[in-house]
């Protein structure tokens, strides 16, 4: 198991009358398979999770959360007292906004691949039925872990050696758009900082035109954008930045003009290394779209061939349709007749 944790707490939030109410566990949980367990598919499912954002500690925000993780780990500040505080915090913010979230709050500070993290989340309970062997119907509540919303995970070591980076924080950006997400940067005492989006775009385009500079054919150009995607969602589900020294070993095997060198070059306003988007760098290898009514996806790879887009008519004639949709096109045919 690559997961070590060091420290795990777990309080619960709960909402009154639109009031916020916390429970507080009295002590620290005490570490085994179990908890190690919980952690990997906790630490897992956040690396899942697309679309978040990144931010670093703020001197212009509230500073408690802040403050309290610094003075853990300079030994001053015990664990359980660290998560009180943080709790607390998290109390006054929840009762300025008409967020009805309750759930388990949990904080733990664990290692995973030489990193030191604290992950703080605030977990929902899911209801699940069963029947028993009486034949009777049996509730229980669990941790609905895949579908956390309000997470934040603090990159400790890179809060040591690259504060200016204004990215050792990454935190779920939230389903009902910018309010949580700024709710959630006011506990931590954030300011967002580098745009995953923007720079996978910016990577996207370098890419791109490096790929029409060197003069592939259409073949090795597909080839090399699979290899690229393949590379960038590695990183995504390993929670790592991508970084252009391996983009470029990557796009340059077969060419003596490393993407390294072309993209400093021309200037491209990208990072040495950035957090990826999954859903931006999917369109480096497929093409999808909805409205209407109408949903429409294809890897790239078959444009022009099976798949051919007429500009002036606004159509798209796919060349051998997929073989479920092909059935029930037929079937309906057949019963309407």
């Amino acid at each position: 198991m690559s997961i070590a944790v060091n420290k795990l707490v777990v309080h619960y939030v709960d909402k009154h009358d639109e009031d916020t109410q916390i429970h507080l566990r009295e002590d620290e949980m005490q570490i085994n398979d179990k908890v190690n367990v919980f952690i990997e598919q906790l630490h897992h499912a956040y690396n899942g999770k697309p679309g978040k954002g990144y931010c670093a500690f703020s001197g212009e925000k509230n500073s408690q959360v802040s403050a309290a993780m610094q003075s853990y780990r300079n030994n001053e500040l015990g664990f359980w007292h660290f998560t009180q505080q943080a709790t607390e915090v998290l109390k006054e913010e929840l009762n300025k906004y008409a967020f009805n979230e309750v759930g388990y709050l949990v904080f733990c500070h664990y290692q995973y691949v030489a990193t030191d993290y604290v992950l703080i989340a605030l977990i929902n309970i899911k209801e699940h039925y069963s029947i028993t062997s009486e034949l009777d119907l049996s509730a229980s509540r669990h941790l609905d872990i895949s579908r956390m919303q309000l997470a934040a995970r603090v990159d400790l070591t890179a809060w040591d050696t690259q504060p200016d980076d204004a990215r050792y924080i990454s935190f779920i950006k939230g389903r009902a758009g910018r309010k949580v997400a700024d709710f959630f940067l006011d506990f931590l005492g954030c300011e967002e900082g580098i745009d995953p989006k923007q720079q996978s775009q910016v990577m996207l385009n370098a890419v791109e035109d490096y790929l029409s500079e060197q003069q592939y054919n259409k073949q090795e150009k597909d080839t090399l954008r699979k290899e690229v995607f393949d590379y960038c969602n590695d990183c995504v589900v390993s929670g790592e930045d991508a970084n252009i020294e391996s983009l470029s070993q990557t796009l340059s095997k077969s060419s003596d003009a490393p993407f390294e060198d072309f993209y400093k070059e021309q200037g491209y306003d990208l990072a040495e290394s950035f957090p990826v988007d999954k859903k931006t760098v999917s369109t480096m290898v497929k093409f999808s779209g909805l409205g209407g009514g109408v949903s429409v996806g294809f890897e790239r790879k078959h444009l022009g061939e099976r798949v051919v887009y007429d500009a002036r008519s606004d159509t798209l004639t796919i060349k051998g349709i997929p073989p479920n949709l092909k059935d029930q096109l037929q079937r309906f045919y057949e019963e309407n007749e």
